[in-house]
């Protein structure tokens, strides 16, 4: 089991370490300060109603840190505290900005490496504690290590959904592409039906023009026969 050393005496615990933070090490050890020597959800309510912009990270190097100490060494995350939190300076990322009359100003980009430990209250601490929480009426504030687990398990269940509408909405997908085909096939068959109708329809304007034809032939064969006929009666005549 990790063990670490406070006051100079080893307890059992963990640590975590954030690195490369994109923040100066001042600005984290402001809030560093706030949490030290507190208990693990004191120091997550700290940090959360905090304004600073950093302690999100350090409240996850911090999360990172119980989450060691349970599943590695079998700790309880309710009788953890922040035994000791620092920040040291990290690479600075040097970059230029233009200025008036050709000068430029160096700007440096800070970064920082943030530790965590954790270590286990003692009997003797956890019993006091609990008397003074029981004067108090109330017993051993456990809210934070609840909240992790209960985000950590609505985290899973979050995931579970989209898998299953995800999955959901490939089958819709293979539903739609299947009645498109059919509705494919149908258009083809109406296509196919209005083709024929149409081709009848020629064969029928086809026909009526062979009638219309056939009658204006014997119209014009009878007009002859009349025509001749008056001929010849005028010449009986003359």
């Amino acid at each position: 089991m990790a063990t670490v050393t406070v006051d100079n005496e080893t307890r059992p615990g963990s640590r975590a370490v954030a690195k490369y933070v994109r923040s100066s090490a001042f600005k984290v050890r402001e809030v560093l300060d706030l949490v030290r020597g507190k208990s693990y959800s004191e120091a997550r309510e700290i940090l959360t109603f905090s304004e600073r912009r950093i302690s999100d990270a350090i409240a996850k190097c911090l999360d990172s840190a119980v989450a060691n100490a349970e599943h590695n060494h079998e700790l309880d995350g309710d009788e953890l505290y922040v035994a000791a939190c620092y920040a040291d300076e990290g690479p600075t990322l040097k970059r230029w900005r233009p200025r008036a009359r050709g000068r430029a100003t160096r700007i440096r980009k800070r970064t920082c490496h943030i530790t965590v430990v954790v270590a286990r209250y003692s009997d003797e601490e956890l019993a006091a504690i609990d008397a003074r929480l029981a004067l108090k009426g109330t017993g051993r504030r456990s809210s934070a290590a609840e909240a992790r687990r209960r985000r950590v398990a609505a985290s899973r269940e979050r995931d579970a959904e989209r898998a299953e509408d995800h999955d959901h909405d490939e089958e819709d997908l293979e539903a739609m592409d299947e009645t498109d085909v059919v509705e494919d096939d149908i258009e083809d068959v109406e296509d196919g039906e209005d083709e024929a109708v149409a081709e009848a329809d020629d064969s029928e304007t086809d026909d009526d023009d062979g009638e219309d034809e056939a009658v204006a032939e014997a119209d014009d064969s009878e007009s002859q026969t009349e025509t001749e006929a008056d001929v010849e009666s005028d010449e009986k005549e003359s």
